[in-house]
Order: structure tokens, then C-alpha cells, then sequence
């Protein structure tokens, strides 16, 4: 095989390059930096009457102020019995204002999303005078987000002479597990990323060298003996 044309001898056939993109797909890492929701892994204590900040906050930080951002109640169920029935939201931002015809009616005049915070990505809920009624898990989400954790687990704690727990926003916070997250979800954090970074380019490299060295052996020409 004449060596100049080496390119087209190297040149993996349409089954061979379909079998490549699949590999390389397969072993590519997730994209980095992208936005995502997160909690606190700190459960928020509080007394009754106290006012209270359940920390959420989008990292890296960014502007969804134009985004619709939803506080609920994942505990709470629709009624079986009323196929009417419908849970409501402890906190619904949408139209860059707050929308209160479906909110729960306890805590109506009750909560506040700072709209200062919003324009850095800070999405945690103020709830004025806490009742025992309160307790449980609450949800931040934020179903428009180009990011693949779009939703966070805050979990609330009311006791009787209970202190209050103010928990700052920091990007080392982890997420609060939550069980009935979408599997997408999972393994998000920038360390999970290294392994995926490097089995791709080790492969990539791999790959490369398979074809130039089918390439080269191709090219060499078969030493022919004289036959006198």
C-alpha cells in the first residue's frame, strides 16, 4: 500500500465509526459547572413563634429571578377520596412576583422569597411565627433550571424551647438526600467528576493509537524474496 495514501487507509470504516461515537458517548464526562440546587444537610431547629430561614441557593450562583421558583410540601398527599383535590404550595414565585390563589392556607402573610436574593441565586424561604404544624420536609424547586439538580430538601424541626438554627449559605453544603428524587439527579458533585474526565481520555487516546497503528501496518509492504 502506497504510504501516501496513509490517511485514507487509516480511516475506520462507517460500522467501526459508529462503534466509536458510541464508545466515546458512553464514557464521556456530564458537563461541568452546571447549575444546581442545593439544601442544607443540617436539619433547621426552631420553637414556636420563632421566624425562621430555610437556606436553599442555586451554585455556582446565578440570576432566576425570571425563573418560577416552587416551596412545597412533599409529605403532603392529595385527598384519594377527592379526585378534585390538589396540594398546594407553602411559597410559588412565578412572573417575577408571588402567586397566593394556590397557596396553602396556613401559611398565607406567613412567608417571603427576597427578590434581592434571587438575582444571585438565593432561593431560601423566611416563615414567620413557626407552629408545631410546620414541622417536616420542605421543597425548593426550580423546574426550568438548565442544570440537573433542580430541586432540594429542606427539613424543619419545631420543638418547645427549642433554639433557633440560622444556617448560612455555603457552597460546601451538601444536598439533603432525598428518597423519591429523580435518579438524573444523582452523583452531581464536582469530585464525581474526575474519574469519567480521565476514562475518557484514556480512551480517547487508546482509540487514536489503534487506528494509526492499523494504518502504518497496512502501509508497510510484504518483503518479497527472489526466486532465482
Amino acid at each position: 500500500m502506497d504510504c501516501d495514501g496513509l490517511f485514507y487507509s487509516v480511516s475506520p470504516s462507517p460500522v467501526k465509526l459508529r462503534f466509536i461515537f458510541v464508545v466515546l458517548w458512553l464514557f464521556s464526562p456530564p458537563a461541568a459547572g452546571q447549575p444546581q440546587v442545593i439544601g442544607s444537610l443540617q436539619s433547621i431547629r426552631a420553637a414556636p413563634g420563632d421566624d425562621i430561614n430555610l437556606p436553599c441557593h442555586v451554585e455556582p450562583p446565578i440570576n432566576v429571578s425570571g425563573l418560577t421558583v416552587e416551596w412545597s410540601r412533599p409529605d403532603l398527599k392529595p385527598d384519594p377520596n377527592d379526585r378534585l383535590s390538589r396540594v398546594d404550595y407553602v411559597h410559588l414565585y412565578r412572573d417575577r412576583r408571588e402567586v397566593t390563589d394556590i397557596k396553602i392556607s396556613s401559611y398565607v402573610g406567613r412567608t417571603l422569597l427576597s427578590t434581592e436574593g434571587l438575582g444571585k441565586g438565593d432561593i431560601s424561604l423566611k416563615i414567620y411565627n413557626v407552629t408545631l404544624e410546620d414541622e417536616g420536609r420542605f421543597r425548593c424547586f426550580i423546574p426550568k433550571l438548565e442544570g440537573q439538580k433542580k430541586s432540594a430538601i429542606v427539613v424543619l424541626v419545631v420543638e418547645q424551647n427549642s433554639p433557633t438554627t440560622e444556617t448560612p449559605l455555603q457552597s460546601r453544603d451538601l444536598q439533603t438526600p432525598d428518597p423519591k428524587e429523580e435518579t438524573a439527579d444523582k452523583g452531581v458533585s464536582s469530585r464525581s467528576n474526575v474519574i469519567p474526565v480521565v476514562v475518557f481520555s484514556c480512551l480517547s487516546v487508546f482509540l487514536l493509537m489503534v487506528i494509526l497503528t492499523v494504518g502504518v501496518t497496512k502501509c508497510r509492504k510484504p518483503e518479497v524474496s527472489n526466486v532465482i
